[in-house]
């Protein structure tokens, strides 16, 4: 797992599409979905740790240029 879609691509197998329009309320979406399927056994911990770092590092790099934008 190496980018935000191969993460959308996870969430997808179990059914879940994620679009809000915005870029950071998608990712922390995603991220409280991934949770969910972690604490119901679905996903596997190696599979979940790496998905929330990929989404935690997006949303604080989309943060950052919303910040910068304006």
């Amino acid at each position: 797992m190496r980018t935000i879609y191969d993460v959308q691509q996870l969430l997808k197998r179990y059914g879940v599409f994620v679009y809000i329009g915005n870029r950071v309320a998608d990712l922390q979406m995603m991220e409280v979905e991934l949770k969910e399927l972690y604490q119901s056994q679905l996903v596997e911990t190696k599979e979940y740790q790496m998905a929330l770092l990929l989404l935690r590092q997006q949303t604080a790099l989309e943060k950052e240029k919303e910040q910068e934008n304006g």
